[in-house]
């Protein structure tokens, strides 16, 4: 299974070719739970005015929409504000380069000390839908019933927002959802690690000028795959570039260190790493899922698995003994292993799952039929990357449309094939430059200046993909003197956007309140 293209196309989550407008998508019904107290959307007055045209593509870009609604919550009745928008960046003659989509959520009656949380997804190229319908907004998008493909979207009241700790800024990269540069060549400018880091720290100054009150409270960074790694960049481009300290970062299924993800093919570490998130997938898969078990494989992965395949080629009886146990934790067959003498990553998504069935890295823990069964090699489009997740762009836009007020005939793009493709990693595109690329000297660097910055890492034990193994190593590397108390790991069943499983977006609800707390 290509791997690494597959991390290259998302973020929660993603990337591929731009979804289709909406205007050629049916828009889905928007269902409230019982009780529900949304206002439907009272518009008011637009925040801003006359904008500065600056023509081409984002002059089709509204003023910004302000509304207030009323969100049910386990603790009562929650009011909020949501405003749908636009932040304008400039260049060094002052022209606007760029304008950046944002949706926000305030608490109309926010205490002292109330917490602001910017989110974004990764890809590069992914906007923030995914965070904002599937986990974090007041609005959500389940996966299930008449829905599970995602071929009939209803939004509903999400009743474990994370609006009842924190107010909330969703944001869309240039190049993604409704952000774009004013043209092709000012687009690619923001097509770096740095460049984006850089502009997605001046949008939050610009949000908290424009909104002052919100500037003494603590500021935490919301970030999902490639989302992790650019909430550390941007954290950083907050406190050097603009003057802002961050109180801390959520990492969804992050991407951490390029070397565990895109260079893992022979590469031992690697592949000890991935192993328990295969092991995890197989219990899952199995019925059999047990935490205890999932231990009982980081073990083996980290001990007998690693040194072996550091070592020579295992022969004879031990190489049959080392085969078994492989074949034990992940459900694929020893003579499909025996010549890739345990590197079995690229067989698993093809083969673990059984004949005719193919697995996921988003989710190895489900199957799904093979649309290419003679072939050696998965061709399949990605069940959850190409299937129900797309859903999310028309449902964003038409809750943004309908409910936010926020009216454009512009595509909202979920996935964006073009900045994947243009983006500059460590000083150049793709290869060796995404391999290097790494956040653990950030991490350290934030925890060493920022005395009271925190950070929490969740993950889906079925993500193959950016596993939690990875993670684990990079935090478990870091001193002691900065990490102790203050870095979690937290894991969940399901895979990379295990939040669409209802237990589990309850959990990290749980787990991300008490860490703010």
């Amino acid at each position: 299974m290509r791997l690494a293209t597959c991390f290259a196309l998302l973020g929660a989550c993603l990337l591929s070719v731009a979804v289709a407008a909406p205007d050629f998508i049916a828009p889905p019904a928007f269902a409230q739970q019982a009780g529900g107290g949304d206002t439907g959307g009272e518009e008011h007055p637009p925040r801003t005015a006359g904008a500065e045209r600056s023509g081409g593509l984002i002059d089709l870009l509204p003023a910004d929409a302000v509304s207030e609604h009323v969100l049910q919550t386990a603790a009562g009745p929650l009011p909020y504000s949501a405003t749908a928008g636009t932040l304008a960046l400039r260049g060094q003659d002052g022209k606007v380069t760029a304008k950046i989509f944002y949706t926000a959520y305030r608490a109309r009656d926010r205490a002292p000390g109330r917490p602001v949380t910017f989110a974004f997804n990764g890809g590069p190229g992914a906007s923030s839908a995914y965070l904002h319908l599937g986990l974090v907004g007041p609005k959500i998008l389940p996966f299930s019933g008449d829905n599970a493909d995602g071929s009939r979207p209803a939004l509903t009241d999400n009743p474990e927002s994370w609006l009842a700790f924190s107010d909330l800024v969703l944001i869309d990269p240039v190049g993604t959802g409704w952000s774009r540069a004013v043209s092709d060549e000012a687009a690619g400018r923001f097509y770096s690690v740095r460049q984006d880091a850089e502009s997605l720290a001046k949008a939050i100054s610009l949000y908290l000028r424009d909104n002052a009150d919100l500037l003494p409270a603590p500021k935490y960074l919301l970030g999902e795959s490639y989302g992790g790694f650019r909430a550390a960049k941007v954290a950083l481009a907050m406190k050097n570039s603009q003057g802002l300290i961050p109180s801390g970062i959520v990492m969804i299924s992050p991407l951490m260190e390029g070397r565990f993800v895109f260079g893992n093919d022979g590469d031992p570490l690697a592949a000890a790493l991935q192993f328990p998130a295969l092991a995890a997938a197989e219990l899952e898969r199995q019925g059999r899922f047990d935490p205890e078990k999932v231990s009982e494989a980081e073990r083996f992965a980290m001990t007998d698995y690693l040194a072996t395949l550091a070592g020579p080629w295992p022969q004879g009886e031990a190489a049959e003994a080392f085969y078994r146990r492989i074949a034990g934790w992940t459900g694929l067959s020893e003579q499909a292993i025996a010549p890739t003498r345990g590197f079995v990553g690229d067989l698993y998504a093809k083969q673990a799952g059984g004949p005719g069935r193919i697995l996921s890295p988003y989710d190895a823990g489900e199957t799904h039929a093979d649309a290419y069964p003679e072939s050696v090699f998965v061709r399949n489009d990605d069940p959850v990357l190409e299937g129900y997740t797309r859903a999310y762009a028309a449902a964003f836009a038409a809750y943004a449309r309908d409910s936010l007020g926020f009216r454009t005939e512009m595509t909202y793009t979920l996935l964006n094939e073009e900045v994947n493709r243009r983006w500059e990693w460590n000083g150049g595109r793709g290869g060796d430059s995404r391999v290097t690329s790494s956040i653990a000297s950030d991490l350290r660097d934030l925890l060493s200046t920022i005395p009271s910055f925190r950070l929490m890492v969740a993950h889906g034990y079925s993500d193959i993909l950016t596993p939690f193994g990875a993670s684990r190593y990079v935090l478990n590397q870091l001193p002691s003197t900065l990490a102790e108390g203050r870095t979690q790991l937290t894991l969940y069943r399901g895979g990379h956007m295990f939040y669409t499983r209802d237990d589990d977006r309850r959990q990290i609800f749980q787990d991300a309140r008490a860490f703010y707390r």
